[in-house]
């Protein structure tokens, strides 16, 4: 039995027979799916609909999955112990990670990680629930998207769904902030025990997934934070000592970087540094490219991606006698790159997201949120304002699916302009027409 192609519940093909291979027909589950396509109205960094030139989920995850796609390909042949195929975790095949790159933001909110939040807050303070974008993932892709013969989602492979699960673990668990929900927990842990996953650790593909997907935060949100004129490129911004001083607490307050060694550095020195190579980089493409910021812009992230991406490796993790894919250089993790790549990240935080003007943005979206939920989390009177299919499929599974929970899952999978236009219609004084299709 090929355990890496298994689904969990197709298992002889039954619904997908056709001459196709099963990673093939993975991928064209995900890009016909209606999560996917509701991807191009969702935040990326500017609200959806911002403008023709941002980014949306819908086109970064096709970026990273470029990107994871290309390096899986090079690892392939640089990595011999890959060909080996010696344990199902220790294993990178580009269209796996293809899918599971194209997959992974499928769980996000309308409205970024301010919608991820309220969602959250509202839950778990009245209803001891959680909300969590990588968990919504896998809700999605294992319940709530419906295919020909299924109540089961997509049923995609386990090697593409243990290539979506970078955080391994159930949100069940006391004090787990990222995981997957115990439902859908069921099923990926029992395909973690089929392939004999050491506890806590990601397969290789999944490792790959994130590491490309920072590597795309890191260059691309960049590159639109210059093009929308938050990120100005010259001295005087780069020298202003407030951006550094605001950048180095962003570090210091992330919790979740830890592993990259700053302890070991001077942070503010760092920062200083990366932002003296950044523009020193930026003045050179800019000239080379006849001073046309649009080509610079565009020549500077590509060659940053390039950086990044020739210098992912494979190294032993001793911690946890499993292996890591991170930035190696001469055999050994380059902690250098990782802080530098945190950087950057920051970079495009306190430059776009903390930006008064986009934190204005967020707080309408949190006020539209909650009054959303406030409007549908009365069942008697919810079920009269959500679609009547969200309500069939909710009396079918009742067992499954408590009340704020399927509330969450409604509007967590509305798009940035449908919020919009739902809470238009409950609260805004304007006529309409009942025949306006949703």
């Amino acid at each position: 039995m090929n355990t890496r192609k298994l689904r969990l519940f197709d298992t002889e093909n039954v619904y997908s027979s056709e001459n196709r291979d099963e990673y093939e027909k993975d991928y064209a589950r995900l890009i016909q799916s209606p999560a996917f396509r509701r991807m191009q109205g969702k935040s990326q960094v500017f609200g959806a609909g911002t403008g023709d030139y941002y980014r949306t989920r819908l086109t970064h995850s096709i970026e990273v999955s470029q990107i994871a796609r290309e390096v899986a390909r090079r690892l392939n042949k640089t990595e011999a112990f890959l060909a080996n195929r010696e344990h199902p975790g220790l294993v990178i095949e580009p269209e796996v990670v293809e899918c599971a790159s194209l997959a992974h933001d499928l769980g996000h909110p309308p409205f970024g990680h301010k919608g991820e939040e309220v969602l959250h807050t509202l839950l778990s303070s009245q209803y001891g629930l959680n909300y969590e974008g990588n968990a919504q993932n896998f809700r999605i892709l294992m319940f709530l998207e419906k295919r020909a013969g299924s109540d089961s989602g997509l049923d995609l492979t386990a090697a593409v769904l243990l290539g979506i699960n970078k955080y391994p673990y159930s949100l069940g668990e006391p004090g787990r902030m990222k995981g997957v929900y115990p439902r859908e927990w069921e099923g990926i842990d029992y395909l973690r025990q089929l392939w004999k996953m050491p506890q806590g650790c990601a397969t290789l593909e999944a490792q790959l997934m994130d590491l490309c997907d920072d590597i795309a935060y890191s260059t691309h949100d960049i590159e639109d934070g210059i093009r929308a004129g938050k990120i100005q490129m010259n001295r005087s911004f780069f020298e202003d000592d407030r951006l550094a001083t605001h950048l180095v607490q962003e570090i210091v307050e992330d919790y979740g970087n830890g592993n990259v060694g700053w302890d070991q550095v001077d942070i503010h020195a760092m920062v200083r540094r990366v932002f003296d190579l950044y523009l020193d980089q930026w003045e050179k493409i800019y000239i080379a490219c006849d001073r046309e910021v649009s080509r610079a812009r565009r020549e500077m992230k590509a060659r940053w991606v390039s950086q990044f991406a020739a210098q992912v490796g494979i190294i032993d993790d001793p911690d946890t006698g499993w292996k890591r894919v991170t930035f190696v250089r001469d055999g050994e993790e380059d902690l250098e790159l990782l802080r530098t790549m945190e950087i950057l990240k920051k970079l495009a935080w306190v430059t776009l997201i903390k930006d008064f003007r986009v934190q204005r943005l967020q707080k309408r979206s949190e006020i539209m949120l909650q009054r959303l939920w406030e409007s549908f989390i009365q069942e008697s009177t919810g079920r009269l304002i959500i679609p009547p299919d969200w309500i069939e499929s909710y009396e079918r599974q009742q067992s499954n699916w408590p009340w704020p929970r399927l509330v969450a899952d409604y509007v967590s999978g509305m798009t940035d302009t449908y919020a919009e236009k739902v809470y238009g219609e409950l609260f805004a004084s304007r006529s309409g027409s009942i025949y306006e299709r949703d």
